[in-house]
């Protein structure tokens, strides 16, 4: 059968997007589009009438908002629901609705006029803004001018969807998401929004596959088509050919196998046939996800990427904010460990500051950035510090490509913890401070940078894109980012025998580790701890307990010897099949 890149690769019928919310899907089509409202600018004659229509719609629309509240409510988390909590605060604003309330009685037009001047003016300043969590928040409060306007005409939101179809339209509000997962949706696409859309948030608390940011799928699909979501890889097919139903409908029963099949790995450690036991940790992005960590028997957190928390909360938090979120994360997963990297921002990640780069990714991001901004980092180091008090936290660097930027961390982490010494607050003494292995440089120097620090990690997707001279996201090129290249075979192998000459452990962290077929090779250039995906978890256990360590590493050595990527994937695959090992690769 071919592989999912084969399938792509020769589809006409393709659309691209960002693989929001993971799944395989293949259903009809739903084209939604709301009703245009149209506002009128007339003059009014009665002040008090309008005012008092005013205060009547957004009552309702509080009302409205609650009753969809306590749907959250029961279907997600608290902190996801928290987001319809965060538009009644909105709709509660007392500068906003004086504002609105003034102008009615000095300019005396309609209110539906004046509610929709007003909170355009935020949205304005949000849209405009080169930041996406803020673009992204202007679709929440645009919700909350249409839901007061649609109330002060005394109209009500109608849909009439059918059950199980799969909603396409150019833009998707909160309680749009909410209210569709009630009629048994099958996947959301839109042309707008990106990860952290409030959007994409719910989709994924509520396991419906999402695809968004495609830019024009809205106006490509016809209402009623058939179509075929991949929310792993971000794909859409449109008018599928037969070839295509049928290789999505096998990908879809393997899934429903392997699922039954896995649960009896969940309380199994991750053991090879001849006792090897490999530590399988999670990368986390959020909160909300602890619970698949739970419940997929992960080993703790492998990597707690702490930028997310700046792209849901759309600003940077306080030293007590940060604190928390680290004492509530590190609590859910103890005894376990839980590694948070630090803030790593820049490239194509989240921008607090405005620079300009020609080329961000060679630019200031990971601890450059930190660096440059000691108060911010100080912050975050004295936060992870508080919160290590339970003994169960490490602290990870991005992006280090110099020993000096260790140094200087090292010398940043002391001077945290005299303050904190000084304010009698009590830390871990000995919390493990780590780096991760991402750039040539570094991995060059791994011997050298593994005697200053307590563990590595390697991040395989900057690691590869760096080595190879690959923009992951340019199509043009993207043939080249082979993750069973040679050289990244060997640079792993590197990587992984230094460290241990140092008598310091190495994880890896990055999208290879996710992928089923490279475990046994990782596994035989001597990696002891792996962080993947949550939802990978138990794929993996499956997979490590099919093989002999021995074996794995007799497959490493013979893949750091060959000369192409061809070559490598061929002797994985044999391996699979020697082995009697399901192949899951690129179902997830």
């Amino acid at each position: 059968m071919k592989s999912f890149k084969e399938i792509y690769r020769e589809a006409e019928n393709k659309i691209a997007g960002l693989a929001a919310a993971p799944g395989i899907v293949i259903g009809k089509a739903y084209l939604f589009t709301k009703e245009k409202i149209e506002i009128s600018k007339s003059e009014i004659s009665n002040v008090d009438e309008a005012i008092g229509n005013l205060d009547e719609a957004v009552e309702k629309s509080k009302k409205e908002l609650n009753k969809i509240f306590s749907i959250a409510r029961e279907k997600m988390d608290e902190k996801r629901a928290g987001i319809f909590e965060a538009q009644l605060m909105i709709l509660d604003d007392p500068i906003l609705l004086e504002n609105i309330k003034e102008r009615i009685k000095s300019e005396k037009i309609q209110p539906e006029y004046i509610v929709a001047d007003e909170i355009s003016k935020y949205q304005e300043l949000m849209i405009i803004s080169k930041e996406s969590y803020l673009k992204e928040r202007a679709l929440d409060i645009e919700d909350i001018k249409f839901r007061i306007i649609r109330n002060l005409q005394k109209k009500r939101w109608e849909s009439k969807i059918e059950k199980e179809m799969i909603v396409v339209s150019e833009s998707l509000t909160p309680a749009d998401t909410l209210l569709f997962s009630r009629v048994d949706t099958l996947a959301f696409v839109t042309d707008h929004g990106g990860l952290t859309s409030h959007a994409a948030i719910i989709s994924r608390s509520l396991n419906i596959p999402a695809i968004v940011g495609t830019h024009n799928a809205s106006k490509i699909i016809k209402d009623g088509e058939i179509i075929i979501i991949d929310g792993f890889h971000g794909y859409i097919l449109t008018s599928p050919t037969q070839e295509q139903i049928d290789f999505f409908k096998s990908k879809q029963q393997r899934l429903k196998e392997l699922q039954v099949d896995l649960k009896e790995f969940k309380d199994k450690p991750a053991r090879t046939t001849d006792g090897k036991i490999i530590n399988l940790e999670a990368n986390v992005d959020v909160t909300g996800e602890i619970d698949i960590v739970i419940t997929n028997g992960a080993k703790g957190i492998g990597l707690y990427r702490s930028e997310q928390i700046l792209n849901e909360l759309g600003e940077y938090p306080n030293e007590d904010e940060q604190t928390n979120i680290y004492e509530k994360l590190a609590s859910r997963i103890y005894p376990d460990v839980c590694t948070i990297r630090a803030f790593d921002i820049g490239g194509d990640k989240f921008r607090l500051f405005d620079y300009k780069e020609p080329n961000p990714f060679l630019g200031l991001r990971g601890i450059r950035f930190l660096l440059e901004n000691k108060g911010l980092f100080k912050t975050q180091i004295r936060a992870v510090l508080k919160a290590s008090v339970i003994k169960n936290i490490k602290f990870m660097i991005p992006m280090i490509s110099a020993i000096e930027e260790i140094w200087e961390t090292k010398n940043l982490i002391n001077e945290c913890k005299e303050e904190l010494r000084k304010e009698k607050v009590k830390f871990d003494e000995n919390m493990k401070l780590g780096i991760m292995v991402e750039v040539p440089s570094a991995a060059i120097m791994a011997k050298e940078l593994a005697s200053e620090v307590d563990f590595l990690s390697i991040g395989t997707n900057d690691l590869i894109q760096y080595m190879m001279a690959v923009d992951r996201g340019n199509d043009l090129v993207s043939n080249l980012y082979q993750e069973f290249s040679p050289v990244i075979i060997r640079t792993i192998y590197h990587i992984v025998r230094d460290a241990k000459m140092q008598n310091v452990p190495v994880s890896l962290c990055g999208e290879m580790a996710a992928d089923t077929l490279a475990i046994p090779l990782l596994i035989g250039l001597g990696l002891d701890s792996l962080s993947i995906s949550p939802a990978t978890i138990l794929y993996a256990k499956k997979i490590i307990s099919s093989f002999s360590y021995e074996a794995a590493k007799t497959l490493a050595d013979e893949c750091r010897h060959s000369k192409s990527e061809k070559e490598i994937q061929e002797k994985v695959i044999k391996f699979f099949e020697n082995n009697n090992i399901t192949r899951t690769r690129n179902i997830i």
